[in-house]
Order: structure tokens, then C-alpha cells, then sequence
């Protein structure tokens, strides 16, 4: 069983704090976790201040550096080297040893490395952070990040199918908590449906959208269901297999075979669109809405663009200049359409 999200402990500590320190860790116990630092960052950034005070002495050398270049980072401070260097040589000092915040370090400084453009280097330490975490604490929150930053640094130098194989590394079957799960799912759609792989990017797709689920993370799940849609809303069939028995039975494939014909019953795309909708923000606020775009697409696309007359009656209340264009993409009637190439006009530059 996976830890909770810290964020939950910090809502406990408002609720019913201030503690002790013997209470706290019976609280930290009752919720996962063996040891203070993911609770103290999210302290940290949640603004805990007396909550960061009870936890700073309970922090061994190692934990206590690597919070220093956590808070560091956090007001703003860019030029973090010294900091990772020092706390890495923490880590690696015998009496106060800790492989797994070394592990993490070396993520930190691969960061960093790549941010200077020494591509080199940043593999090296990215690499090597992912094997040590994944040998020291495999399926925790740090190798989760080692993994999903790894398939980042392969994505931002092109390399596709080796971010693909990271993405892949990263089993649902193997503890990984939900949301890295879900992450993947949404990368490793993308790649696949860049070389027209479109059964297996639906498929991840599909699996980005439940796993978004169970972490309650709703935008993300939105997300990764307009991504499911947008591939599958012209491949229906009334005679396909409901597609979740189509993921349960998929195997893995030789390059010699034949990759699978999309085909998806109506009635998986309508629910998909439906949770979609539902839980969809229906507020036209924001300069950026990529969930509202999505969805408007969709709705177009099924032939169901009623649902959202909420947003289309009110041009005025959009601030998203590229959510304008797409609503006038879609089918409306003159007046509407007149209405919203003024909004266009006022809102460029």
C-alpha cells in the first residue's frame, strides 16, 4: 500500500494541530510514511510554517541538506550547485550515508546539468539516480520522479523510442503511484501516435485516463480522455470489444507483427466523453484552457457542440484567445459565429 499524499497530513495538521512530536509521528505512521521529508516539503510549500519548525530537528544530516536545497529552489534561488554539492557529500559520508537521497541528489544535479546544456552529463547523473532508486527504493516517490524525468531528458533531445522505454519501465503492476502512472500513459500516447501506432495509443491513453482517475486528479484525467477521444471518435463500431478487454489482452509484440486495428464500441467514446463533461470546470476563466479546448473539439466532433452552449452564449466571458478560434471552428449559426469572430478581434494583441 502506497503512502498518502502528504498534502493530507498537512490538512490533519490544520485541522487538529498543533501537536507534539509523538503525536505527529503516530499521525506520519497512521499514513505511510517511514521518514519526515516528503511531509516537511509539502510543509514547506503549503506554507506550515510552526509544522516545518516541529519536524527540522527529527531530520538526519542528509534529510536536513536536502531540505536546504529544497527551500533553496523554493524562494527563487537559481544558482543551486554549491547547495546539491554539499548535500551530496553529506550523503556519501559514512556516518551520515543515505543511498536513496543520494540517488536523488544526483537527479537534482542531472537537472541542473541539462539546464546548462551539458547533455552529457545529465544523462550520466539521470541515469545513474534511476538505477540507484530504483535498487534502493523502487515504486517510491523520488524513483517515480528519476523515471518520469529520465523519459523527459529523452523527449527534449528527440529521442522518442527511448522516452518510450522508460514510459514502459513504469509497470502498473509494480506499486507506481497513480498519477506517475497516469503521466506516462499521456507521454507514451503522444509517441505512439506520432508513428501512427493508434491502437497502442489509444490503449495508453485509455490507461492514462483511469489511473488520472485514481489519483483524483480530474484536469489530468480530462486530459488524457479528450487524447482518447481525439483517437478513437472515427474508429467506432457496434461490434468492437468493449475496449478495456481489448487493454486486458494485449500482449507485447515483435517488430515482425502486425500492430492491432483500432476499433472501439460507441459506447466506451460516450463514456469517456460523458466523465469528461461532467466533471469538466464550467467556468470560462483563464487566458490558458486547454481542457476547454479539448472538450469543445470533442463535442463538435460527436455531434453533441449543445452541450456546450453554457460557454458558446457568452463570448464576452472568454479570456483564452486560442479557445476562441477553436469555438469558431466548430458549427454554429451566423449571429453566434459574428459574436465570436468580434471576441477574437478583442482579445489580439
Amino acid at each position: 500500500m502506497r503512502p498518502k499524499a502528504p498534502g493530507l497530513f498537512i490538512s490533519k495538521w490544520r485541522e487538529e494541530g498543533p501537536v507534539e512530536i509523538e503525536v505527529a509521528e503516530q499521525w506520519r505512521t497512521d499514513s505511510g510514511w517511514n521518514d519526515w521529508m516528503a511531509i516537511i516539503e509539502a510543509a514547506l510549500y503549503l506554507d506550515a510554517a510552526e509544522l516545518v519548525e516541529l519536524i527540522m530537528p527529527e531530520l538526519t544530516p542528509a534529510q536536513r541538506a536536502t531540505f536546504d536545497l529544497v527551500r533553496r529552489r523554493m524562494l527563487g534561488d537559481t544558482r543551486l550547485e554549491e547547495a546539491i554539492e554539499h548535500a551530496l557529500t553529506v550523503c556519501r559520508t559514512p556516518d551520515t550515508r543515505d543511498l536513496a537521497l543520494e540517488g536523488r541528489l544526483r537527479m537534482e544535479r542531472g537537472l541542473q546539468r541539462f539546464e546548462r546544456g551539458d547533455t552529457v552529463g545529465a544523462e550520466e547523473d539521470l541515469t545513474w539516480a534511476e538505477t540507484r532508486l530504483k535498487s534502493v527504493s523502487k515504486a517510491s516517490r523520488d524513483h517515480d520522479l528519476s523515471l518520469l524525468n529520465k523519459a523527459a531528458f529523452h523527449m527534449a533531445n528527440g529521442e522518442d523510442l527511448m522516452a518510450l522505454q522508460v514510459y514502459g519501465d513504469i509497470s502498473r503492476k509494480e506499486n507506481h503511484a497513480h498519477e506517475t502512472i497516469a503521466i506516462s500513459r499521456i507521454g507514451a500516447t503522444r509517441i505512439h501516435a506520432r508513428y501512427g501506432h493508434m491502437f497502442d495509443a489509444a490503449r495508453n491513453a485509455w490507461n492514462g485516463h483511469g489511473h488520472a482517475i485514481l489519483a483524483q486528479q480530474p484536469t489530468m484525467a480530462i486530459e488524457a480522455g479528450s487524447l482518447f477521444l481525439d483517437l478513437t471518435i472515427d474508429h467506432q463500431d457496434e461490434e468492437a470489444v468493449r475496449f478495456q478487454e481489448q487493454v486486458d489482452e494485449a500482449k507485447p509484440r515483435d517488430a515482425s507483427e502486425d500492430t492491432p486495428t483500432l476499433s472501439v464500441h460507441p459506447d466506451d467514446v460516450n463514456g469517456v466523453f460523458s466523465w469528461c463533461m461532467e466533471r469538466l470546470e464550467k467556468t470560462a476563466n483563464g487566458e490558458d484552457r486547454p481542457d476547454l479546448r479539448a472538450m469543445v473539439m470533442m463535442a463538435n466532433r460527436l455531434g453533441r457542440f449543445e452541450q456546450m452552449d453554457w460557454l458558446t452564449s457568452n463570448p464576452e466571458r472568454v479570456q483564452d484567445s486560442m479557445l476562441v478560434a477553436v469555438i469558431l471552428g466548430c458549427s454554429m449559426d451566423e449571429g453566434k459565429k459574428e459574436a465570436w469572430t468580434e471576441r477574437l478581434q478583442e482579445l489580439m494583441p
